[in-house]
Parts: C-alpha cells; sequence; structure tokens
C-alpha cells in the first residue's frame, strides 16, 4: 500500500523565495485499488509522485511504500515499486529485450528468471513481434509496451502511473489503461495521475483531488456527487477550487 502523511517539497526560487510544490499532502491508497491524483497542470502531481519514487526528497512530512519509508529505506520502496510516465526515456541503440533485461538486473531479478519473466511479459503486453528490434525503430506504442515491461519486470505489489497516457493516441491509452485494470485484478496497489476529468472518472476507485499542491478532496465518484450535488467532475472540481480558495483568503489553509 501506499501511505503519505503531511508530505511536503519546497522549492527555493532564485531570489530566496519559497515555492510550496507540494504541502502538507496527506491520502492512502490500499491493495487492489486504483486511487487516481487529480489536477491541473502545476498542481504538484509528478512532484508528489517523484518523492514517492524516492527521486525527490521531501522537505517534511513521510510517506511510505509497504511500509517502507520513502527517506529511510529508498532501495527497499523501489523494489516493491513499478513506476510509469509518458516519457518513455528509453535507449534508443538497445533493443527491447535488451532494454528489458537491463532493468531486471538493476532490480536484482535473478539472471535464472529473467528470460522466463521476459517471456511471459512479451505474451501479456503482445510484444513478440519486436522484442528483439532496437528502441528507434518501435512506434510510440510499442515503446510504451517497453516502459510497462520494464517497469514491472521485478513484479512490484505498487504500481504508479504519473500521466501514461498524455500525448498517446486512442488505441496505446487503452492498453495502458487495460492493463492498469489488470494490476487491480491482480490485487497490486495503484496510483494514477491525471488533469483529464473524464479519464479520472472511468479510472479510479477513489479520488485525490490537489490543487496548488494541497489536498481539496478525497472520496469516491458518488461521494462527490453527494457532497456537491453536481453529476459532472469538471463541475465538482470546480467546485471545490472555489471553496479551497475561499478558505485560503479566511486563513484556513
Amino acid at each position: 500500500m501506499i501511505s503519505v502523511e503531511n508530505l511536503t517539497k519546497i522549492f527555493i526560487q532564485q531570489n530566496n523565495e519559497k515555492l510550496f510544490a507540494v504541502k502538507e499532502l496527506s491520502f492512502q491508497a490500499e491493495k487492489g485499488e486504483i486511487v487516481v491524483l487529480l489536477g491541473v497542470n502545476g498542481a504538484g502531481k509528478t512532484t508528489t509522485m517523484r518523492m514517492l519514487s524516492t527521486v525527490l526528497k521531501p522537505s517534511s512530512g513521510k510517506a511510505s511504500i509497504e511500509g517502507f519509508d520513502i527517506t529511510s529505506s529508498p532501495a527497499k520502496v523501489r523494489s516493491n515499486l513499478g513506476f510509469l510516465s509518458g516519457d518513455t526515456g528509453l535507449y534508443a541503440r538497445l533493443t527491447a529485450r535488451e532494454t528489458i533485461k537491463y532493468f531486471a538486473r538493476l532490480y536484482d531479478v535473478k539472471e535464472s528468471v529473467i528470460p522466463q519473466r521476459i517471456n511471459e511479459l512479451s505474451k501479456l503486453l503482445d510484444m513478440d513481434d519486436f522484442l528483439d528490434k532496437k528502441i528507434d525503430l518501435l512506434s510510440t506504442g510499442m515503446k510504451q509496451k517497453v516502459s510497462i515491461a520494464r517497469s514491472i519486470i521485478h513484479d512490484p505489489p505498487v504500481m504508479i502511473f504519473d500521466e501514461p497516457t498524455a500525448g498517446l493516441d486512442i488505441l496505446t491509452a487503452r492498453n495502458i489503461v487495460n492493463f492498469i485494470h489488470d494490476c487491480k485484478a491482480k490485487g497490486k496497489c495503484v496510483l494514477f495521475s491525471t488533469h483529464i476529468m473524464r479519464e479520472a472518472e472511468r479510472i479510479a476507485d477513489r479520488i485525490v483531488m490537489i490543487h496548488a499542491g494541497q489536498l481539496l478532496a478525497e472520496g469516491t465518484w458518488e461521494d462527490f456527487q453527494k457532497q456537491t450535488g453536481k453529476n459532472d467532475l469538471d463541475d465538482i472540481f470546480i467546485e471545490f477550487a472555489k471553496q479551497g480558495e475561499g478558505e485560503e483568503s479566511n486563513g484556513q489553509l
């Protein structure tokens, strides 16, 4: 599972002013659950994801993946985590198989197990036709499949998706969404970030709304409908954002 408690990230600007990219954010995601981190661009979603994946250190607060603290046990966190973003960041000169094998070794997967795992993932993601082609010869959809395979080669219990469908065609995006539902079906804990309201509505078991790095609201689609009396997620988000701005102006945030 994922546990986040008062997580904060401050960046110091050139004028020495503090920029709160994430401010005292708290939420949880359980096994067998898809939690969507929803917010407009610049809301702090990616910064949150990078802290959870140990790429960034939090300024304060704490978080854990499968009980391992992201600050004190980063190696344990990474061994229990699969991370996928819209930016594939693959090595162009390697083949798909070589890329997956490289990441398997980074994750300390046993050498004797690696060929079997690659074959399993190739079947799962329909990669047999391009498994031995170089990355720079692959389509965007093929590259995204390679990115998925490298992210789950160690079979992690927790998956984090940072806007993985951004810029993808509808078929490739659907493959990603189907894979996310497969992760849930296998009992994995899934955290998915997006700024697209309709995407959150279709995928989420629970939604964590953030704005300007802070928690706006948390709950199910049905919870939000009851709280606001609105049936459109765009309208619901705007309603919560207005409430948050009102509280901030009253000094309550």
